[in-house]
């Protein structure tokens, strides 16, 4: 029965640390919030255990901290490791535009050409499935270069950099800015023009990492005036 229950439990664990995460991401969660796993299982209707699975997994990540018997704490915004991580992408994807300029046999892009090779009229306006869009093409990069290694590493990053990653498609320049700048990429990499292709990516990552950053000050900021709001207005008179 142990057995059977098991995965039910980790996938219980997996759904609370996603809710989590993206509560902490939209700012329904602030840096310094306290809370604790009763309040959480109650919360999401659930027992503590997957509660507190999903809180360790939040800790090893750095999203969350706990205090010994009083409970857990956002932690604050940590942008040292939020630039880190987009370096690491950077680098990543860098050397598969390399790949794919100076591989022997010419990469197989025409699905991702389906999808960004297309008339201004077809391109899609929702943020939410342009996000899901964007990060497929990234990840279809890296697949591209035949690096199973290469390509795991960057999805790892991929999923530490997900919910935040979003914030860049709230915009609707910046989707449109995607897309031309995706398209023309392809070509580039089409044309095996490996030092244009490399400098567009370099370019394309610094101004979404930029966008993301100053939508997370701003959010943070009217969050917190929001918090600081309802609390004067609980305030005894």
């Amino acid at each position: 029965m142990g057995n059977t229950s098991r995965p039910k439990e980790n996938a219980l664990a997996s759904r609370i640390y996603q809710q989590l995460k993206d509560e902490i991401f939209s700012f329904h969660l602030l840096p310094g919030d306290r809370f604790t796993e009763t309040l959480i299982a109650e919360r999401y209707g659930v027992s503590r255990t997957p509660v507190r699975h999903a809180l360790y997994r939040l800790e090893r990540e750095g999203f969350v901290q706990v205090y010994f018997r009083s409970g857990w704490s956002v932690r604050n915004f940590d942008f040292d490791r939020f630039d880190q991580l987009y370096d690491l992408r950077t680098v990543l994807e860098l050397a598969a535009v390399q790949r794919i300029c100076e591989a022997p046999e010419t990469a197989d892009l025409s699905a991702l050409a389906d999808i960004w090779l297309v008339d201004k009229a077809e391109r899609l306006p929702d943020g939410q499935r342009v996000a899901a869009l964007d990060e497929a093409f990234h990840q279809g990069l890296m697949q591209a270069t035949g690096n199973r290694e290469m390509a795991a590493v960057h999805q790892e990053v991929t999923e530490k950099i997900r919910v935040i990653r979003r914030l860049d498609f709230t915009n609707p320049a910046r989707i449109q800015a995607t897309y031309d700048e995706h398209a023309q990429l392809l070509r580039l990499l089409i044309q095996r023009k490996t030092a244009q292709a490399g400098i567009l990516l370099r370019s394309h990552i610094e101004a979404s990492k930029a966008e993301v950053r100053k939508i997370t000050l701003h959010h943070l900021h009217a969050a917190r005036q929001e918090s600081l709001a309802r609390a004067g207005a609980v305030q005894p008179g």
